[in-house]
C-alpha cells in the first residue's frame, strides 16, 4: 500500500510550490516592470493629451496588465498550466509502459492459474516509479484474480474495473483545473464590475469636461476582461489536450491487457 499513497503527497507538494513560486515571480515583474512602465506610458499619455487635444493614445501592453484582476489570473494561469504539465509528464511516463512487453508471454504460449506467480513475479520486482502505474496495478490484478477464480471472464472485468477506476480518478483530479478554468474569466468579471463603477463614480467630472476618469475605468473594466478571456481559452485547449491523452492512455491499457495477458490465459 506505500507505493500507492506516494503520488498524491508529491502531487500535492509539487502544485503548493509551483503556486508559490509562481506568484511570487509574477508579483515581482509587476511591481518592478509592469506598474512602474504602466504609470510612465499613462503620465506621458496625460502631458500629451494637454498638449494636443487631438492626441489619440496609442494601447501599450503594460497598461493593459496593470490592474490587479490580470495580475490574479496570470498568476492562477501560470500554476495551471506548471500542473497540466506535471500530470502530462505522468502520463507520458504511464504511455511508455505500454511500449514495453511486461508480462513476455510468447505466440502461442498459453498462461495457466498454475502459472500466475512465475508471471506475477516480474512485475512486483519494478521499481517504485513503474510500479505504481496503471499498467503494472492492472497487470497483477488480472494475474491474481485469474490464479483465485480461474475464470477468463472475471479476469477481464476485474482489470477493466481497474482501468475504469483510474480513468475516474484522473477525471476527479482535474477538477480544481477545471475551476481555476472557470475562475479565470470570473476575476475578469470582477474587473469589468470595478472598472464601470469607478467610472461611474467619475461621472460628474465628465460634465466639466474632465473624462480621463471615466475613461481609465473603463479601460479597466475593458483590459481585465480582455485578458481574462484569451488566458481562459488557451488554459481550456490544453486541459482539453490532457483529458484526452489520459483517455487514450486508459483505452490503450486495456487493449494492452487484451492483447498481451487475456487472450492467453487458459483453463485445462
Amino acid at each position: 500500500m506505500a507505493r500507492f499513497k506516494t503520488r498524491a503527497p508529491n502531487e500535492l507538494l509539487y502544485s503548493l510550490f509551483a503556486f508559490i513560486i509562481v506568484a511570487i515571480a509574477v508579483h515581482t515583474v509587476y511591481v518592478t516592470v509592469v506598474r512602474p512602465r504602466a504609470a510612465t506610458v499613462l503620465a506621458e499619455q496625460r502631458a500629451a493629451m494637454q498638449k494636443d487635444p487631438n492626441y489619440v493614445a496609442q494601447r501599450s501592453v503594460y497598461v493593459v496588465l496593470k490592474d490587479w484582476e490580470q495580475e490574479s489570473a496570470i498568476i492562477l494561469a501560470l500554476w495551471a498550466v506548471a500542473v497540466i504539465g506535471y500530470k502530462a509528464w505522468a502520463a507520458r511516463g504511464e504511455r511508455a509502459l505500454l511500449e514495453r512487453d511486461l508480462v513476455n508471454v510468447p505466440e502461442g504460449m498459453r498462461i495457466l492459474p498454475e502459472d500466475v506467480r512465475e508471471y506475477a513475479r516480474p512485475l512486483e520486482a519494478l521499481p517504485l516509479p513503474d510500479s505504481a502505474r496503471l499498467l503494472p496495478r492492472a497487470l497483477l490484478v488480472a494475474l491474481y484474480r485469474f490464479g483465485a477464480t480461474r475464470n477468463v471472464q472475471d479476469v477481464s472485468e476485474a482489470a477493466r474495473g481497474v482501468c475504469e477506476g483510474e480513468a475516474d480518478r484522473l477525471d476527479s483530479e482535474l477538477s480544481m483545473l477545471r475551476y481555476v478554468a472557470w475562475a479565470i474569466p470570473a476575476i475578469g468579471f470582477i474587473g469589468t464590475v470595478r472598472g464601470i463603477g469607478d467610472a461611474l463614480g467619475e461621472a460628474h467630472k465628465a460634465v466639466t469636461g474632465d473624462v480621463s476618469g471615466v475613461t481609465a475605468g473603463l479601460g479597466t473594466a475593458f483590459n481585465s476582461t480582455l485578458i481574462a478571456l484569451l488566458i481562459s481559452i488557451v488554459l481550456m485547449f490544453l486541459l482539453h489536450q490532457l483529458q484526452l491523452a489520459q483517455e487514450r492512455l486508459v483505452l490503450d491499457s486495456e487493449t494492452y491487457l487484451d492483447q498481451y495477458l487475456i487472450r492467453h490465459m487458459q483453463v485445462r
